[in-house]
This record gives C-alpha cells, structure tokens and sequence, in this order.
C-alpha cells in the first residue's frame, strides 16, 4: 500500500483522509461500507458478513441501505474495474460505525474506529463554529444595520433639503 492508504504497517490512519470518506446521505453524516472495508483492511463482503451475522446490533437509526438513486450519485465516485458494484450499497451512521468496535475485534478495528469517532467528533466542532461565527455575523448585521438605516435616513433628509425651492435673495420682479 501506498503513504495515501490506511497503512497496518506504520500505523497511521490520516484523519483528513476519514473525513473526506464521510458523505451526508438523508441528512446523516454516514460512511460507505466500501470505504469501512478499505479502512479496516477488509472486503466489503466480509465487512457486510459480520454486520449480517450480528444484524440485531445495527438498527435502522445505526445503518440504511442506500435506495437506486443515492446509490447511483455514490457509485460515480466508487466504481468498480468491471463496471458497478452487484450488491446494495449499505451506509452507517456514527453509531453504527461505532457498534464495529464489537463486531470487529482486530487490533486494527479498535484503532481504526478510534480514529473515525475522532474524525466525526472534529466535524461536529467545526459545524458548531461555523454556526456560531453565522449567528455572531447575524447579531453584527442587525446591530448595525439600525445604525446604518439611521445614516440612511439623514443622507435622505440632506437630499430632500437641496430639493426644496430656495428663496432668492437679493431684489426681483414682482
């Protein structure tokens, strides 16, 4: 394997390359069997095995099969040399993935899920700063769009004044 995959040998599991493996699917942060398999330095199918032989673990809010439509937007990204993957894509939740960690026993699997709970946690912190930093620039736009609401009004004030016929100073005709 290359530095770019998940190497046993050195240990090492880039976080950046979990997260970029994190896709939201029916509004869930979910990560794709295949890409599970490829992390944990299994098949998809024996990846799929160990979840069927212990289904009663993964619940309907843990795992989903993806329908024909979201499976055909993922499968541009993961096809296969011989042209699509034959089996349903399934897709788990954080919690599912977390649920590995007692299906999957390796030392690999705990290091592995370690650094996927790791990797969803950093995501949530950023979602959460990113909404913070939207609601401060909200509270700014608010504060002082009064005050810019007031400076537009007096520039209207001085605009309506020049408008106003001046009186003429000096003698005229009557």
């Amino acid at each position: 394997m290359d530095k770019n995959n998940y190497s046993s040998k050195a240990g090492i599991i880039p976080s950046e390359n979990i997260g970029s493996k994190i896709y939201m699917i029916r509004k869930e942060k979910v990560m794709l069997d295949s890409n599970l398999a490829l992390l944990y330095q299994v098949t998809t199918a024996a990846l799929n095995q160990a979840v069927k032989r212990n289904i009663e673990r993964f619940s309907a809010d843990f795992m989903f099969a993806l329908n024909k439509e979201e499976a055909s937007l993922i499968s541009q990204s993961v096809i296969s040399s011989y042209g699509g993957r034959r089996n349903t894509f399934f897709a788990f939740t954080e919690q599912g993935i977390a649920m590995f960690s007692s299906v999957l026993r390796s030392a690999r699997a705990i290091q592995v899920n370690i650094r996927i709970m790791r990797t969803f946690t950093r995501l949530r912190q950023m979602l959460s700063s990113h909404k913070e930093l939207r609601e401060k620039i909200e509270q700014l736009e608010k504060k002082y769009d009064g005050q810019f609401r007031l400076i537009f009004k007096k520039i209207q004030q001085l605009i309506a004044e020049e408008e106003k016929p001046k009186s003429r100073i000096g003698f005229g005709e009557k």
